[in-house]
């Protein structure tokens, strides 16, 4: 067995779903006019894409624990793939937001199984290396989309945002094949009443978050709410959790994996990276482009920064928690990622030299570094390889659920202060954003300074929220000495 091909095997297809999550945000102005439809029938297409990800994830991990990760990744990697041609090849809105849908369930079969064998097929001495890897792909990959498409739109068109999954996702295919083994499966039962109370409440809650804001938080149709979506979704996820505690079969999620502190307090932690991590772009990209002009792409190339750094000290990060004591090192991480907004809040003005932008940014790529492999590694370090699927379903999950909160909090909180700052101005800036997209200093002189502030006052939430996931990683206690993730003996 050969983990590290494995590994970059898995993060090859890892990298393109979540690169997915982000790409097509740069591509829809594109897609409206090449489809000939409107801006809300668009945003369906990632929301749909962001839903049907999210809202399986507890299911698609413990898959993963009964018929084999190998097996369910290839599955939903193969679904991601000729999902991605149908995109491509989509005539109309309507065929496109149905293949984005089979596109998140493919992502959403392909990510717990990513982690689930990481932590079976390493011993513990090498798996914070591992998980470092994996972590920095993870806060990379969200970077990346929004250049690529942006290198993609101008070259060939919308469509090949979704073309170039194919030859990716077939060497992907390839790879996994040849590299990722089959591993010893557990014989499970299905709790299918658990399937049906996990997904019914998911969808709810995931829902009623990522869409309030398109319903002004008001009436969805008839008595249906998007408060008593989120309410009922919150319920049924509770009642969830009850039925996993009461039945005499065996759960879906077993609720003795939450008695590791450690995975307890890092799946808390990832629900406030999600958050943040999600939010702080919205902010920070609209003052790059309407505040100091900068084209989609180029705002985007802002953050090179980060991702080199990210991804330059991912392998010493790793070796450092594999031979240390790692508890301490996701809070430098988040303290990191706070003292990089906090920053950028600082320099948010008309008048801040570019260049200096980037100094943030490469903090944030230091946090980057320091936060994602070493949360992983710490929450998940200590379970047992038969609950592997199920710990990376729910810490996933955890992460999704934060995003979703992030992009619909932070939509209602730049609203807010845009009227703050501008007053009746902030009405007038529907048309102006027609230019944003090509580059041109979109706002006038006038209201380039109450934006920004707006902008800046914005990014204080993730600020917040990645301070109070600081305070929480004060909780991790030391990764056992011992676990039952050692290295796993190969089937046939």
């Amino acid at each position: 067995m050969r983990p590290w091909a494995a590994l970059w095997s898995l993060v090859l297809g890892f990298f393109m779903i979540l690169v997915d999550t982000t790409i097509v945000s740069v591509a829809n102005p594109s897609i409206m006019q090449g489809l000939e439809t409107t801006m809300v029938a668009t945003l369906w297409a990632t929301s749909a894409y962001l839903l049907a990800y999210a809202v399986p994830l507890l299911i698609t991990g413990r898959l993963g624990d009964r018929f084999g990760p190998r097996r369910i990744y290839l599955i939903g990697l193969t679904i991601f793939t000729l999902s991605s041609l149908a995109c491509g090849l989509s005539t109309s809105i309507e065929a496109l937001v149905a293949a984005r849908v089979l596109q998140g369930l493919g992502a959403s079969l392909m990510t717990p199984q990513t982690m689930a064998v990481i932590t079976r097929i390493f011993a513990p001495t090498e798996r914070g290396s591992a998980m470092a890897v994996w972590g920095v792909t993870a806060g990379v990959a969200t970077l990346v989309g929004p250049i690529l498409g942006g290198f993609l739109l101008d070259a060939w068109g919308w469509e090949w945002i979704f073309f170039i999954n194919v030859p990716v996702g077939v060497l992907a295919f390839v790879l996994a094949m040849s590299f990722v083994p089959r591993l010893p499966t557990s014989a499970h039962r299905f709790d299918w009443l658990g399937v049906l109370m996990s997904a019914v409440g998911m969808f709810l809650l995931v829902f009623g978050i990522q869409e309030g804001a398109s319903y002004d938080w008001g009436v969805i149709w008839g008595p249906i709410t998007v408060w008593g979506m989120i309410i009922v979704g919150a319920l049924v996820l509770v009642m969830f959790v009850l039925w996993q505690r009461w039945q005499r079969g065996e759960p879906l999620i077993p609720l003795q994996i939450f008695r590791d502190r450690n995975f307890s307090v890092g799946t808390a932690a990832i629900v406030t990276v999600g958050f943040a991590v999600t939010s702080m772009g919205l902010p920070l990209m609209f003052y790059l482009q309407l505040v100091l002009g900068l084209a989609p792409t180029q705002a985007a190339l802002m953050m090179v920064p980060m991702a080199v750094l990210s991804i330059a000290l991912a392998r010493p990060v790793g070796l450092l928690i594999d031979r240390r004591d790692p508890r301490r090192v996701p809070l430098l991480g988040l303290l990191l990622v706070a003292s990089g907004l906090l920053l950028y809040v600082l320099l948010a003005r008309p008048d801040t030299p570019i260049w200096l932008l980037l100094i943030p940014s490469a903090v944030l790529g230091l946090g980057n570094a320091f936060m994602w492999g070493p949360l992983a590694t710490l929450t998940t370090f200590g379970l047992a390889p038969k609950f592997a699927g199920a710990g990376s379903g729910v810490y996933n999950t955890s992460r999704q659920v934060g995003a979703v909160m992030g992009s619909a909090a932070m939509a209602a909180l730049m609203e807010s202060r845009i009227s703050a700052q501008l007053g009746a101005a902030a009405g007038d800036l529907g048309s102006f954003s027609g230019e944003a997209g090509s580059g041109v200093s979109a706002l006038p002189e006038p209201l380039r300074e109450g934006f920004a502030a707006a902008m800046a006052q914005s990014i204080l939430m993730p600020l917040g929220v990645i301070l109070v996931g600081a305070a929480i990683a004060l909780c991790f206690g030391p990764r056992p000495a011992r676990t039952g993730g050692v290295r796993l003996p190969v089937e046939g």
